[in-house]
């Protein structure tokens, strides 16, 4: 009981951080609402085979612009995470966050974090839905 009550107490000497972080939880709850089908809609169908035309495009372009590219997504891939782990204090966004930061950041074993995902059977029904609600053909995963 004297836990809850210093919880409490520091909660009420910090009321800022409290409404900065049920703030952030809000907005990360309608961004998720409005960037899911976005993403869904907009990812090409072939995204998940290893040679598609996506990667070449991506592979032609200036490697400056490659690197910069590649700095920013892992910068605010970073921030997400750092933002998700401040949430968990908040019921369901801080995952949510944790989750959206690791999708944008290049790490090593992505393409298989992705991949696992994606190819529950849940998740890949959602997204597929979405995309046949904007006539949109479903995604193509690799096989094994």
């Amino acid at each position: 009981m004297e836990l809850l009550q210093s919880y409490l107490d520091w909660i009420a000497q910090h009321e800022w951080i409290t409404t900065a972080v049920v703030v952030g939880s809000i907005a990360t709850i309608v961004l998720s609402l409005i960037a899911v089908p976005v993403v869904a809609r907009r990812l090409p169908a072939d995204y998940f085979l290893e040679e598609s035309p996506h990667t070449d495009a991506v592979r032609k372009s200036h490697p400056v612009a490659i690197f910069v590219f590649k700095i920013s997504k892992n910068i605010i891939g970073g921030l997400l995470v750092i933002i998700g782990i401040l949430f968990l204090l908040t019921p369901g966004q801080g995952l949510l966050t944790i989750l959206i930061g690791l999708l944008v950041m290049d790490f090593p074993g992505k393409r298989r974090f992705e991949l696992a995902i994606v190819r529950r059977k849940p998740v890949l029904r959602a997204l597929n839905w979405l995309r046949q609600k904007s006539n949109i053909p479903p995604l193509e995963l690799p096989t094994a």
